[in-house]
């Protein structure tokens, strides 16, 4: 018990996920002036890479070389516990959240600020049965599944004895062509006519055909109509066939269906369905917003205010891809710099100072995204570059976000093989469990 002398109890800062908000706002709350007990609770205390994570799907980068151990990255912050839990309830009155073991039985936490950045899964619009047929491209486990789904495509066809029963096979669909479904469509070709063309005797993999389906006018589309076109042009030049301006309506073992705006329709076959169009916050955001009384948007995200905390709840934010807020994408940088801002305001109030009335400014670095080999476009305020030079920068930026000098040593010499000999040793088939 404690006596009158003890000292008081350190506030709790209580972070749930382990993204690049979560990661960031624990680094800069790392210093010994900081008097404070951090507790990250993440459903698999491991750190992912998500921006490569179409890397790891296609053979090029290992799990390991996209992914840190949580408690390997904070092994050396005394004041920070690991845990490991997925979110279910909060409960803002007695300031605890309640979290679920992978064997269902539960734990609770008390908090004295708390810092929610669970991110978002992937949004099948209301046809949640696609999920079976077409995996989306969030979770690690997403990227297994989809990196054995490809490599046994092409191990089936080769075992059927005509063009005509390959032919499903040897099509692949990528519905969505924002930047993950850009750069997941052109390194399935890329796969298909360097890395494995002379590896079998009954197909021919350059014959493979990727289609790429959006409802809207162009490929990357966000990142306005230059750089939509060049990025338009080098698919073509790739051989990705693009359907823009239509919607996957329906989809099947055998193929999809895409409806264009005018109501007309028509199917492709494809065996192979991969699913990046669209994005949605994780069920816990939604029984947090209840408890909190807020509303959601249509992807599910809370809106906060200026300083970026829930209104009428000031030790309560929302970071990173689930918070709405001036019309923010849901990239890496902005989960960075607001783990990073939000950590700042919290160590001024628990240093004893005047919380500052402060808005959260986001500083937009650019966008960017690979198309193939040497081909990239990248985006910045007032500038826009492509080709070679963009896909540079792209490599530098990413290396950048790496977490450790471990993984960015990994990951540039593994690029580097993969660009003299067309080398991608990551090929093992593996049967994932798939969880939502």
């Amino acid at each position: 018990m404690p006596t009158e002398n003890s000292p008081a109890p350190r506030p709790v800062v209580l972070v749930i996920g382990g993204g690049f908000a979560g990661i960031f706002a624990i680094r800069r709350l790392r210093h010994a002036d900081v008097d404070v007990d951090v507790i990250l609770v993440d459903r698999s205390t491991t750190n992912l890479f998500q921006p490569l994570l179409y890397q790891c799907a296609t053979g090029i980068l290992s799990e390991g070389q996209i992914t840190q151990p949580l408690r390997s990255l904070f092994r050396k912050y005394k004041h920070v516990e690991v845990l490991q839990g997925k979110a279910t309830e909060l409960d803002p009155v007695a300031q605890e959240v309640t979290f679920a073991r992978s064997d269902d039985s539960t734990f609770t936490r008390r908090y004295d600020y708390l810092l929610i950045a669970c991110g978002m899964r992937q949004s099948y619009f209301g046809n949640e049965h696609f999920a079976e047929i077409a995996p989306g491209m969030k979770t690690l486990d997403d990227a297994l599944d989809i990196r054995r789904r490809i490599f046994e495509a092409f191990e089936n066809a080769e075992s059927l004895p005509t063009r005509e029963e390959r032919h499903g096979w040897l099509s692949f669909a990528v519905v969505g062509a924002g930047p993950t479904g850009v750069e997941l469509a052109g390194q399935i070709r890329e796969l298909a006519t360097k890395t494995i063309a002379d590896e079998f005797h009954s197909i021919d993999p350059r014959e493979t055909e990727v289609m790429l389906f959006d409802g809207v006018s162009g490929p990357l589309h966000s990142f306005g109509d230059k750089l939509s076109a060049a990025a338009q042009r080098n698919l073509d030049r790739l051989g990705v066939d693009c359907h823009m301006n239509v919607i996957v309506t329906d989809l099947d073992s055998e193929g999809l269906v895409a409806t264009a705006k005018d109501g007309s329709q028509q199917r492709y076959d494809a065996k192979t369905v991969l699913w990046t169009a669209g994005v949605r916050a994780v069920s816990f955001v939604k029984a947090a917003a209840r408890s909190l009384g807020v509303e959601q948007d249509r992807a599910g995200r809370i809106a906060v205010g200026d300083d970026l905390t829930v209104p009428g709840y000031p030790n309560v934010w929302v970071l990173g891809d689930i918070m709405a807020y001036e019309n923010l994408p849901g990239v890496a940088e902005v989960a960075l710099q607001s783990g990073f801002f939000v950590a700042g305001l919290i160590k001024r109030e628990i240093a004893g100072k005047r919380r500052p009335v402060e808005k959260f400014r986001y500083r937009d670095l650019g966008s960017a995204a690979y198309i193939s080999r040497y081909r990239a476009v990248v985006k910045f305020k007032s500038f826009s570059i492509t080709g070679f030079p963009a896909w540079l920068i792209w490599g530098f930026v990413h290396l950048a976000f790496l977490t450790t000098n471990r993984h960015r040593l990994s990951t540039v010499g593994t690029w580097m093989l993969q660009l003299a000999r067309g080398h991608r040793g990551e090929r093992a088939s593996l049967r994932t469990t798939r969880r939502r």
